[in-house]
């Protein structure tokens, strides 16, 4: 199993130690990427609308997404961290996260993320744990996964170390319990109702949508008929 961590802070505070440990669970250490934002990433989208209206290989950014994209493609979980900041996750998650629209399943979903689990991760010393993990889980659910855990917790700390043992310890007995409910899932992921629905609706408005490289998109994959990205 291959696991890719993208983590929403340069440095490793909370986030990214629960999102290791979480990681360690699944797979061997050599099968864990990660990614560091904004180290790995530190663009701004521009409000081009090329990745929309006509391909997202004319994002000013593309060149450089690209080295991520292949690593989320490649990888069967994604976990996504971020300490909470005012409530919500960093700017340099939301940039990241911002660059990848184009994939909603209301544009251009990859079929291979309907096969995939996710977990995000999200920590605070005290309170907003909820809508920053929302804030992740909304791109995991419209880029067509079909399953995404939450792990937060406020840990009543500024760094890993300052965590007491048995806010740890709690925190590892909730990632034991995903890992197995990830484990029993792998190759052969469960599309849930909410899923179905929603490319259903965004199936039939891809007929004749309103933007015509999502409608081409659509139809090459034959998503306008009875074909779904899903066995």
């Amino acid at each position: 199993m291959k696991v890719l961590i993208i983590s929403g802070t340069n440095h490793k505070g909370s986030s990214y130690s629960i999102g290791r440990i979480m990681a360690e669970k699944l797979t061997a250490p050599e099968n864990i990427s990660e990614v560091f934002l904004p180290r790995d990433f530190d663009e701004f989208c521009c409000g081009c609308t090329n990745c929309f209206t006509k391909n997202e290989t004319l994002c000013p950014h593309y060149a450089k997404l690209k080295l991520i994209t292949d690593k989320i493609d490649s990888a069967d979980v994604l976990i996504l961290t971020s300490p909470v900041y005012v409530y919500h996750c960093t700017g340099q998650m939301k940039a990241f996260l911002d660059h990848y629209g184009w994939r909603w399943m209301v544009h251009r979903p990859d079929e291979r993320m309907f096969s995939k689990q996710a977990v995000v991760v999200a920590t605070a010393a005290g309170a907003g744990v909820k809508s920053t993990m929302k804030d992740m889980a909304d791109s995991c659910f419209f880029w067509g996964i079909p399953k995404t855990y939450r792990l937060g917790r406020p840990v009543a700390a500024v760094d890993w170390q300052s965590v007491k043992p048995e806010i740890k310890d709690s925190i590892s007995a909730k990632a034991d319990s995903i890992a197995k409910k990830i484990l029993k899932r792998q190759g052969n992921v469960p599309v849930g109702i909410k899923t179905r629905a929603f490319f259903m609706i965004m199936s039939l408005l891809q007929r004749n949508g309103w933007n015509k490289a999502d409608m081409d998109y659509w139809k090459e994959k034959g998503w306008t008929g009875s074909k779904r990205p899903w066995k």
